[in-house]
Protein backbone atom coordinates (compact mmCIF):
# COMPACT_ATOMS: atom_id res chain seq x y z
CA UNK A 1 0.00 0.00 0.00
CA UNK A 2 1.03 3.52 -1.23
CA UNK A 3 0.25 6.50 -0.07
CA UNK A 4 0.29 9.74 -2.78
CA UNK A 5 2.38 12.47 -2.99
CA UNK A 6 0.70 15.14 -5.23
CA UNK A 7 3.05 17.65 -7.15
CA UNK A 8 1.05 21.11 -8.97
CA UNK A 9 2.66 21.00 -12.17
CA UNK A 10 0.77 23.94 -13.21
CA UNK A 11 2.74 26.31 -15.28
CA UNK A 12 5.33 24.16 -16.22
CA UNK A 13 5.02 23.20 -20.11
CA UNK A 14 4.83 19.24 -20.76
CA UNK A 15 8.18 20.02 -23.56
CA UNK A 16 10.25 21.83 -20.33
CA UNK A 17 9.43 18.61 -18.18
CA UNK A 18 10.53 16.17 -21.28
CA UNK A 19 14.16 18.01 -22.29
CA UNK A 20 15.05 17.70 -18.39
CA UNK A 21 14.48 14.33 -18.71
CA UNK A 22 10.33 13.47 -16.91
CA UNK A 23 9.52 14.02 -13.35
CA UNK A 24 11.50 12.23 -11.51
CA UNK A 25 14.73 13.95 -12.97
CA UNK A 26 13.09 17.53 -12.74
CA UNK A 27 12.38 16.60 -9.20
CA UNK A 28 15.49 14.99 -8.07
CA UNK A 29 13.77 12.17 -6.56
CA UNK A 30 14.89 9.15 -8.69
CA UNK A 31 14.45 6.38 -6.02
CA UNK A 32 11.03 7.43 -6.07
CA UNK A 33 7.67 5.92 -7.66
CA UNK A 34 5.24 8.47 -9.73
CA UNK A 35 2.08 7.62 -10.69
CA UNK A 36 0.21 10.11 -12.78
CA UNK A 37 -3.86 9.82 -12.43
CA UNK A 38 -6.18 12.60 -14.27
CA UNK A 39 -8.31 13.25 -12.10
CA UNK A 40 -9.27 16.35 -10.45
CA UNK A 41 -10.66 17.56 -6.95
CA UNK A 42 -13.68 18.82 -8.72
CA UNK A 43 -15.69 16.39 -11.10
CA UNK A 44 -14.55 16.32 -14.35
CA UNK A 45 -17.17 15.62 -17.24
CA UNK A 46 -16.96 14.32 -20.87
CA UNK A 47 -17.74 16.79 -23.51
CA UNK A 48 -18.09 16.12 -27.08
CA UNK A 49 -16.75 18.38 -30.53
CA UNK A 50 -18.01 15.76 -32.59
CA UNK A 51 -18.84 11.62 -32.33
CA UNK A 52 -15.87 10.49 -33.53
CA UNK A 53 -13.43 13.64 -30.70
CA UNK A 54 -14.12 12.97 -27.36
CA UNK A 55 -12.08 14.40 -24.80
CA UNK A 56 -11.97 14.26 -20.82
CA UNK A 57 -13.16 18.34 -20.08
CA UNK A 58 -11.64 19.42 -16.34
CA UNK A 59 -12.06 22.53 -14.34
CA UNK A 60 -8.64 23.83 -13.67
CA UNK A 61 -7.81 27.37 -11.90
CA UNK A 62 -7.93 28.99 -15.43
CA UNK A 63 -11.16 26.97 -16.85
CA UNK A 64 -12.18 24.54 -18.26
CA UNK A 65 -9.76 22.48 -20.38
CA UNK A 66 -10.68 19.47 -22.86
CA UNK A 67 -8.17 16.68 -23.12
CA UNK A 68 -8.16 14.09 -25.66
CA UNK A 69 -6.34 11.20 -24.98
CA UNK A 70 -3.51 12.07 -28.01
CA UNK A 71 -2.81 14.26 -26.33
CA UNK A 72 -3.05 12.80 -22.93
CA UNK A 73 -0.28 10.23 -23.79
CA UNK A 74 1.53 12.97 -25.19
CA UNK A 75 1.71 14.75 -21.90
CA UNK A 76 2.57 11.17 -20.07
CA UNK A 77 5.67 10.78 -22.43
CA UNK A 78 6.98 13.97 -21.09
CA UNK A 79 6.29 13.27 -17.72
CA UNK A 80 7.22 9.85 -18.11
CA UNK A 81 5.80 7.98 -14.63
CA UNK A 82 6.25 4.75 -13.20
CA UNK A 83 2.70 3.68 -13.42
CA UNK A 84 -0.42 6.18 -15.35
CA UNK A 85 -4.03 5.50 -15.54
CA UNK A 86 -6.38 5.71 -18.48
CA UNK A 87 -8.40 8.86 -18.96
CA UNK A 88 -12.03 7.94 -17.19
CA UNK A 89 -15.04 9.55 -17.66
CA UNK A 90 -16.33 10.19 -13.41
CA UNK A 91 -19.64 10.75 -12.97
CA UNK A 92 -21.29 10.92 -9.74
CA UNK A 93 -23.55 8.51 -8.02
CA UNK A 94 -26.59 10.02 -8.76
CA UNK A 95 -26.50 10.25 -12.12
CA UNK A 96 -28.74 7.74 -14.64
CA UNK A 97 -28.74 4.54 -15.61
CA UNK A 98 -28.34 5.65 -18.91
CA UNK A 99 -25.32 8.58 -17.78
CA UNK A 100 -23.91 5.67 -15.95
CA UNK A 101 -23.68 3.13 -19.28
CA UNK A 102 -22.42 5.89 -21.49
CA UNK A 103 -19.59 6.57 -18.91
CA UNK A 104 -18.08 2.65 -19.27
CA UNK A 105 -18.52 2.36 -22.64
CA UNK A 106 -17.10 5.93 -22.79
CA UNK A 107 -13.91 4.34 -20.29
CA UNK A 108 -13.42 1.47 -22.39
CA UNK A 109 -12.92 3.32 -25.32
CA UNK A 110 -10.77 5.58 -24.25
CA UNK A 111 -8.36 2.79 -22.53
CA UNK A 112 -8.31 1.17 -25.85
CA UNK A 113 -6.88 4.19 -27.72
CA UNK A 114 -4.72 5.11 -24.90
CA UNK A 115 -2.94 1.50 -24.91
CA UNK A 116 -2.89 2.06 -29.08
CA UNK A 117 -1.45 5.12 -28.61
CA UNK A 118 1.22 4.39 -25.60
CA UNK A 119 4.70 5.73 -26.11
CA UNK A 120 5.23 6.56 -22.85
CA UNK A 121 6.31 3.41 -21.35
CA UNK A 122 5.90 2.81 -17.67
CA UNK A 123 2.75 0.36 -16.63
CA UNK A 124 -0.35 1.28 -17.81
CA UNK A 125 -3.20 0.85 -15.61
CA UNK A 126 -6.93 0.17 -17.06
CA UNK A 127 -9.64 2.53 -15.14
CA UNK A 128 -12.58 1.12 -14.32
CA UNK A 129 -15.56 3.00 -13.34
CA UNK A 130 -19.37 2.44 -12.90
CA UNK A 131 -20.73 4.61 -10.55
CA UNK A 132 -23.08 3.06 -7.69
CA UNK A 133 -24.36 0.13 -10.06
CA UNK A 134 -23.28 -3.11 -9.24
CA UNK A 135 -23.53 -4.17 -12.57
CA UNK A 136 -22.02 -1.65 -14.78
CA UNK A 137 -19.15 -1.65 -12.16
CA UNK A 138 -18.59 -5.65 -13.02
CA UNK A 139 -18.89 -4.95 -16.70
CA UNK A 140 -16.51 -2.72 -16.50
CA UNK A 141 -13.83 -3.78 -14.75
CA UNK A 142 -14.89 -7.19 -17.05
CA UNK A 143 -14.16 -5.15 -20.00
CA UNK A 144 -10.65 -3.92 -18.60
CA UNK A 145 -9.59 -7.01 -17.53
CA UNK A 146 -9.18 -8.42 -21.32
CA UNK A 147 -7.32 -5.66 -22.05
CA UNK A 148 -3.31 -6.09 -22.09
CA UNK A 149 -2.88 -3.51 -18.85
CA UNK A 150 -0.20 -4.06 -16.07
CA UNK A 151 -3.05 -2.87 -13.00
CA UNK A 152 -5.76 -1.42 -12.36
CA UNK A 153 -7.24 1.88 -11.14
CA UNK A 154 -10.56 1.61 -9.59
CA UNK A 155 -12.56 5.57 -9.64
CA UNK A 156 -15.65 7.00 -8.87
CA UNK A 157 -15.23 6.72 -5.25
CA UNK A 158 -15.90 9.81 -2.76
CA UNK A 159 -18.64 11.05 -5.38
CA UNK A 160 -21.98 10.31 -3.42
CA UNK A 161 -21.72 6.54 -2.48
CA UNK A 162 -22.24 5.72 0.87
CA UNK A 163 -19.93 3.56 3.08
CA UNK A 164 -22.64 0.77 3.48
CA UNK A 165 -22.98 0.86 -0.38
CA UNK A 166 -19.49 0.38 -0.58
CA UNK A 167 -18.14 -2.95 -0.13
CA UNK A 168 -20.63 -4.43 -2.99
CA UNK A 169 -19.35 -1.74 -5.52
CA UNK A 170 -15.67 -2.86 -4.70
CA UNK A 171 -16.02 -6.81 -4.42
CA UNK A 172 -17.79 -6.44 -7.64
CA UNK A 173 -14.65 -5.20 -8.93
CA UNK A 174 -11.95 -7.07 -7.40
CA UNK A 175 -13.86 -10.33 -7.42
CA UNK A 176 -13.08 -10.33 -11.59
CA UNK A 177 -9.85 -8.82 -11.57
CA UNK A 178 -6.64 -10.89 -11.89
CA UNK A 179 -4.77 -11.09 -8.42
CA UNK A 180 -1.04 -11.00 -9.28
CA UNK A 181 -2.04 -7.32 -10.59
CA UNK A 182 -2.12 -4.42 -8.51
CA UNK A 183 -5.40 -2.30 -7.50
CA UNK A 184 -5.00 1.07 -7.43
CA UNK A 185 -7.90 3.68 -5.43
CA UNK A 186 -8.87 6.84 -5.34
CA UNK A 187 -11.30 8.79 -3.45
CA UNK A 188 -11.31 6.71 0.04
CA UNK A 189 -8.57 8.11 2.81
CA UNK A 190 -10.22 8.64 6.09
CA UNK A 191 -8.58 5.31 7.88
CA UNK A 192 -11.82 3.21 8.21
CA UNK A 193 -12.51 3.96 4.57
CA UNK A 194 -8.61 2.50 3.90
CA UNK A 195 -9.27 -0.67 6.09
CA UNK A 196 -12.22 -0.88 3.96
CA UNK A 197 -10.31 -0.97 0.85
CA UNK A 198 -8.10 -3.06 2.09
CA UNK A 199 -10.80 -5.79 3.28
CA UNK A 200 -11.88 -5.64 -0.39
CA UNK A 201 -8.44 -6.59 -1.89
CA UNK A 202 -7.20 -2.93 -2.50
CA UNK A 203 -3.32 -2.81 -2.86
CA UNK A 204 -2.43 1.09 -3.40
CA UNK A 205 -4.48 4.38 -2.29
CA UNK A 206 -4.42 8.01 -3.93
CA UNK A 207 -6.32 10.59 -1.54
CA UNK A 208 -5.83 14.15 -0.91
CA UNK A 209 -6.92 13.17 2.44
CA UNK A 210 -4.07 14.78 4.84
CA UNK A 211 -3.50 18.02 2.81
CA UNK A 212 -7.31 18.73 3.41
CA UNK A 213 -6.98 17.67 7.18
CA UNK A 214 -4.00 19.60 7.46
CA UNK A 215 -5.76 22.73 5.86
CA UNK A 216 -8.21 22.53 8.39
CA UNK A 217 -5.70 22.35 11.51
CA UNK A 218 -6.30 18.73 12.08
CA UNK A 219 -4.11 16.13 13.90
CA UNK A 220 -3.91 12.96 13.21
CA UNK A 221 -3.97 10.94 16.85
CA UNK A 222 -5.60 8.01 16.19
CA UNK A 223 -3.72 5.02 18.06
CA UNK A 224 -1.44 2.65 16.08
CA UNK A 225 0.52 0.39 18.11
CA UNK A 226 -2.66 -2.74 17.25
CA UNK A 227 -5.25 -0.15 17.92
CA UNK A 228 -5.04 -0.91 21.72
CA UNK A 229 -6.87 1.77 23.83
CA UNK A 230 -7.80 1.60 27.20
CA UNK A 231 -11.20 2.81 26.61
CA UNK A 232 -11.43 3.38 31.03
CA UNK A 233 -9.40 5.82 30.45
CA UNK A 234 -12.08 7.59 28.31
CA UNK A 235 -11.57 11.40 28.88
CA UNK A 236 -14.26 14.10 28.54
CA UNK A 237 -11.16 16.79 26.72
CA UNK A 238 -11.92 14.20 23.51
CA UNK A 239 -15.20 15.71 23.19
CA UNK A 240 -15.20 17.22 19.90
CA UNK A 241 -12.84 14.98 17.87
CA UNK A 242 -14.04 11.36 16.48
CA UNK A 243 -10.97 9.62 17.79
CA UNK A 244 -9.20 10.12 14.89
CA UNK A 245 -8.01 13.72 15.22
CA UNK A 246 -7.67 16.77 16.92
CA UNK A 247 -8.73 20.62 15.98
CA UNK A 248 -5.42 22.39 17.20
CA UNK A 249 -7.43 25.49 16.58
CA UNK A 250 -9.13 24.62 19.42
CA UNK A 251 -8.40 26.96 22.50
CA UNK A 252 -8.11 24.28 24.72
CA UNK A 253 -4.38 23.80 23.02
CA UNK A 254 -3.34 27.44 23.77
CA UNK A 255 -1.66 26.18 26.95
CA UNK A 256 -1.29 22.74 26.29
CA UNK A 257 2.54 21.84 25.95
CA UNK A 258 2.39 18.29 24.90
CA UNK A 259 3.16 16.99 22.10
CA UNK A 260 0.66 16.22 19.63
CA UNK A 261 1.28 12.74 20.07
CA UNK A 262 3.25 11.05 22.88
CA UNK A 263 5.93 8.67 21.58
CA UNK A 264 5.83 10.02 17.90
CA UNK A 265 8.85 10.22 16.10
CA UNK A 266 8.04 12.85 13.83
CA UNK A 267 9.91 15.85 13.95
CA UNK A 268 6.92 18.32 14.77
CA UNK A 269 6.22 15.91 18.18
CA UNK A 270 9.79 15.97 18.59
CA UNK A 271 10.73 19.39 18.72
CA UNK A 272 7.23 21.65 19.46
CA UNK A 273 3.83 21.88 21.32
CA UNK A 274 0.37 21.73 20.77
CA UNK A 275 0.43 24.89 22.20
CA UNK A 276 3.02 26.59 19.88
CA UNK A 277 1.21 24.93 16.66
CA UNK A 278 -2.37 26.53 18.34
CA UNK A 279 -0.65 29.69 18.40
CA UNK A 280 1.24 29.64 14.20
CA UNK A 281 -2.51 28.49 13.00
CA UNK A 282 -4.26 31.03 14.88
CA UNK A 283 -2.21 34.11 13.51
CA UNK A 284 -1.78 32.70 10.23
CA UNK A 285 1.74 31.52 9.90
CA UNK A 286 2.58 29.46 7.32
CA UNK A 287 4.91 26.87 9.48
CA UNK A 288 1.57 25.97 10.74
CA UNK A 289 0.75 24.31 8.08
CA UNK A 290 4.53 22.58 7.55
CA UNK A 291 4.76 21.45 10.62
CA UNK A 292 1.41 19.81 10.97
CA UNK A 293 1.25 18.28 7.37
CA UNK A 294 4.94 16.57 8.24
CA UNK A 295 3.25 15.31 11.48
CA UNK A 296 0.03 14.49 9.84
CA UNK A 297 2.20 12.50 6.56
CA UNK A 298 4.60 10.73 9.27
CA UNK A 299 1.06 9.15 11.50
CA UNK A 300 -0.72 8.45 7.97
CA UNK A 301 2.15 6.50 6.74
CA UNK A 302 3.02 4.49 10.06
CA UNK A 303 -0.99 3.91 9.93
CA UNK A 304 -0.59 1.78 6.54
CA UNK A 305 2.85 0.24 8.06
CA UNK A 306 0.50 -0.97 10.99
CA UNK A 307 -2.17 -2.26 8.32
CA UNK A 308 0.87 -4.27 6.48
CA UNK A 309 1.91 -5.51 9.88
CA UNK A 310 -1.76 -6.69 10.75
CA UNK A 311 -1.76 -8.56 7.31
CA UNK A 312 1.87 -10.09 7.44
CA UNK A 313 0.53 -11.48 11.39
CA UNK A 314 -2.96 -12.77 9.86
CA UNK A 315 -4.47 -10.15 11.94
CA UNK A 316 -5.74 -7.89 9.76
CA UNK A 317 -9.38 -8.02 10.55
CA UNK A 318 -8.77 -8.23 14.18
CA UNK A 319 -7.15 -4.84 13.24
CA UNK A 320 -9.79 -3.76 11.82
CA UNK A 321 -12.85 -4.56 14.41
CA UNK A 322 -10.80 -2.50 16.84
CA UNK A 323 -10.64 0.55 14.88
CA UNK A 324 -13.81 0.46 13.99
CA UNK A 325 -14.81 -0.43 17.80
CA UNK A 326 -12.87 2.06 19.52
CA UNK A 327 -14.28 5.11 16.99
CA UNK A 328 -17.64 3.76 17.64
CA UNK A 329 -16.97 3.21 21.67
CA UNK A 330 -16.05 7.42 21.41
CA UNK A 331 -18.79 8.70 19.61
CA UNK A 332 -21.36 6.91 21.83
CA UNK A 333 -19.19 8.57 24.37
CA UNK A 334 -19.58 11.58 23.46
CA UNK A 335 -23.45 11.54 22.67
CA UNK A 336 -24.03 10.42 25.82
CA UNK A 337 -22.03 13.51 27.79
CA UNK A 338 -23.75 16.06 25.47
CA UNK A 339 -27.01 14.28 26.85
CA UNK A 340 -25.99 15.21 30.35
Amino acid sequence: MLAPFTCNLEGISTQTISKIGGLHKMLGLRDHGFVAIPRDSIQCLPECNSTNKLGASFETPCGRSLVKPVEYVELISSLRPNIWSALADEVPAWVSDKRNKTSVDRTVRWLDECIQLNRAGGSVFGSIVGGSSVQERERCAQEVANRNVSGYWIGIFGLGESMDERPALLNAVTDILEEEKPRLVSGLGLPEEVLQGVAAGIDIFDSTYIYHLTLGGFALTFPLDGVETNLSAFQLTNIGSDQTKINLRATMYRKDTSPIVENCKCYTCQNHTKAYINHLLNVHEMLAQILLEMHNTHHYLSFFHSVREAIKSGNFEQFRLKFSESKCYHLASEAAVACM
